[in-house]
Formats: C-alpha cells, structure tokens, sequence
C-alpha cells in the first residue's frame, strides 16, 4: 500500500478531521488575499493621487536661495534653458513632467506683479489645481504611474487631480492669478500693458493660496524677449514619482546638472512615501499574524489528529513501516491540505475583495493572478511547518507501548 492510498484512505475515514483542517487552512489565506486584493488597489489610488497632485522638485542656478521653496524662482539668478534637455535626454525614470520657468518682479500700474514665462503644455500639467479654470487640453502620460485613461477604468480617477494640459498659449495671451486680477481689476479678453507690450487676459487662474495667486504667466519665449534674457531661466520644476525620489532620483538629477541646486519639497515627498510604505506594512502585518495563527492551527489540528490515531500509527509501525513512512504520511496529507487550502482560499478571498473593495475603499477589486501563487506558497507552507512536530512526535511511536496499552 503506497503513500498515496493511504492518504487518500485517511482524507475517506476522517471527513470531519479534513473539513476542520481545511476551513482552518482557507478561512486564513481567504483573509490574505482579500486583504491583499483591495490594498493593491488602494496603495495605486494612493500612489496616483500623491503623485498628480503637481511639481515636488525644483531645480535652481547655484546661487539661488531656498529658504522659501515657491518663491524660490523669482528674481533668481539665471541658467540655461538647454538644462530642460539634458535632463530630458539622461532618461532619468521616474520624471514625469518638466516646467521651465523664467520670473521677474515688475509694475502694472501702482501694483507689484511677478512675471513668470512659463512653456504652458509643461506648466498647466504641473499645476492640477489650474484645471478647476477650465483649463484642459491632452493629456499627458505618467512614467511612474497608471495614464488617465488607466485610472479611470480602475476607479482612480478624481477630477481635480487629472493631469491635463493646454497645447499653445498665445505670444500676446497671460494667464493672471486670482489675487493679481483682483487688483488690477482684470477679467478674461481684458487688455493689459507689460513692460510696454500689450497683452490680452487669456484666463483668469482659481485661487491656489500659493504664490501662483500674485502671477501673470506669458509663454516663456516671449518673457525671454521682453526680459531680454534670451535662452535663459531661473527654475525647472519637475514632477517627480514619489518612488523614484525615494530611489536617488535627486543625486541622479544633480549628477546630470552638477552645477545647480536640486530641491524637493520634504513634507509632499515625505507624505508619498509613508503612505507607500504604511501601507505595504499593514498588509506585511496582517500576513505575519495569519501565517502564526494558521501555523498554530494547522499543527494543533494534526496534533490532535495524531492523538486519536495513536494505535493506528502504532499498528502500522508493528506491520512494518518506520518512521519515514509516517512522516511523509503525515506531510503528504498537509501538502493536499495546503493545496486545496490555498486554491479555495484564494477564490473566497478574491470573491470577498470584489465585494468588500467598493465597500469599503470606493474602488473596484479586480482578481489578482499572481496572488495564486503566493496563496499556494502561504498554505502549503504554512501545512507543512505546522505539521512537522506532530510528524516527528507520531515517528517517534513505538509499537511495544501500544501493546502495553492492549
């Protein structure tokens, strides 16, 4: 009689045993997926809404002062306009979008302005706030994370923090920012007069409660020309993946522009990646208590399975069979339970997951492949860790005592 039919034997005299076994094993891993399921979903609507919510680092000329980190551009010294393509052209991952920028403070009228050239395609996708004025266009693809399109169809999206973005923005066209059209009294199709060029008000901006409130942006060519600092800007803002910056994406970016300053702005960046990681751990801690407590489980399950069959295992010891045969007995039985286990832990858990996720996070639980194998990995190790001391303890049976028992 092989080990095969023995186990099967055992799994036909022993139902009850076998259905407790395996609910201990299922219910366990049916937890892990379903916890595991709407993380996975919840840590990349997490990760696209940090990373969306607009420019996290800033590259300025070496002799810039950053005490103030969104004032840090203006008045600043100058460097070339050529840096936005050598980044380009390095290939760094995780830069999803760069904005050259070139500010000077100036007069309108009796009023104090901060004149910034911006390359509006670049700077409109930096900004999602600036969509709530309605200024949209295509949209852009991130390198780090899911496009638009991407997001929507996983339940992401969030209106105010799309990325999205005008193609041109008139030579003669200004966008002005809420505070600055306030005082100069400015609405949309207005005429104004900078620096003795006339413009025309191509949008009135929202509110940010940022600097960008004091601004009126120009395409940054056309700043350059009235400026007259041709090819030259005070500041590139980039908008850096979250993952990539906790990679080196700043020493990589200051190797690329050795003679610049590369800053981040701490409390965003640090934001992203606490969630990233806070998330990661609760999912590690949830894995950590169920692979103990199945653990337990599982071993008492076979302990006690082994207590019932003491003369059993002692009888098949008298008729021949040594300690090697039990033990892969008893294991073989663990490994059909981790099997069976783990495939309809892994369906229960996914089913709870697609009915929970909506629940409970507001966002829609697809099935996880990959996540079959890390159920079969969990319960069949789990089965057998659980069941070795039991199996070592039913080895060590002898027939003589079983005798004495009779």
């Amino acid at each position: 009689m092989n080990i095969r039919k023995l186990v099967w034997l055992e799994f036909r005299q022993h139902k009850s045993q076998l259905i407790s076994g395996l609910l201990a094993i299922t219910l366990g891993i049916a937890v892990i997926v379903g916890i595991r399921s709407i993380s996975v979903v919840s840590e990349k609507a997490v990760a696209v809404n940090l990373d969306n919510l607009g420019a996290n680092i800033l590259v300025l000329p070496q002799a810039s002062n950053v005490d103030n980190y969104y004032a840090a551009d203006i008045d600043a010294p100058t460097m070339p306009e050529e840096y936005v393509d050598r980044i380009v052209s390095s290939n760094l991952q995780g830069v999803d979008n760069l904005s050259p920028k070139l500010t000077r403070r100036t007069m309108i009228g009796n009023e104090n302005v901060v004149l910034t050239g911006i390359l509006p395609k670049n700077e409109v996708t930096s900004k999602p706030l600036w969509q709530q004025s309605g200024i949209l266009g295509n949209e852009l693809k991130a390198s780090c994370a899911p496009d638009n399109a991407a997001n929507k169809s996983n339940g992401f999206e969030d209106e105010k923090l799309q990325r999205k973005s005008i193609d041109s923005l008139g030579t003669n066209e200004c966008l002005v920012g809420s505070v600055i059209a306030t005082k100069l009294k400015l609405a949309e199709g207005n005429p104004v007069d900078i620096l003795g060029e006339k413009f025309t008000v191509g949008r009135v901006l929202n509110e940010t409660g940022t600097i960008d409130d004091d601004r009126i942006f120009i395409h940054l060519h056309k700043a350059q020309e009235i400026l007259k600092i041709p090819g030259q800007v005070s500041a590139i803002e980039i908008m850096g993946c979250c993952n990539a910056i906790s990679d080196g994406l700043l020493s990589k970016l200051r190797n690329v522009l050795p003679d610049t300053r590369v800053t981040t702005i701490g409390q965003i960046v640090a934001t992203q990646i606490q969630t990233n990681k806070m998330m990661n751990k609760v999912s590690l801690i949830f894995l950590i208590i169920i692979i103990f407590v199945g653990g337990i489980s599982i071993g008492n399950f076979m302990w006690a399975n082994i207590n019932e069959r003491h003369k059993e295992i002692g009888m098949f010891r008298m008729i021949g069979f040594n300690k090697s045969i039990i033990y892969q007995m008893i294991l073989a039985k663990a490994l059909v339970l981790g099997i069976l286990g783990g495939i309809i832990g892994y369906i229960l858990g996914t089913l709870s997951g697609m009915w929970l996720g909506p629940e409970l996070a507001g966002l829609p639980v697809n099935p996880i492949p990959m996540l079959v194998l890390v159920s079969l990995s969990i319960s069949i190790g789990v089965s057998l860790i659980g069941s070795i001391i039991p199996a070592y303890l039913a080895g060590r049976i002898e027939p003589f005592n079983i005798m004495q028992e009779d």
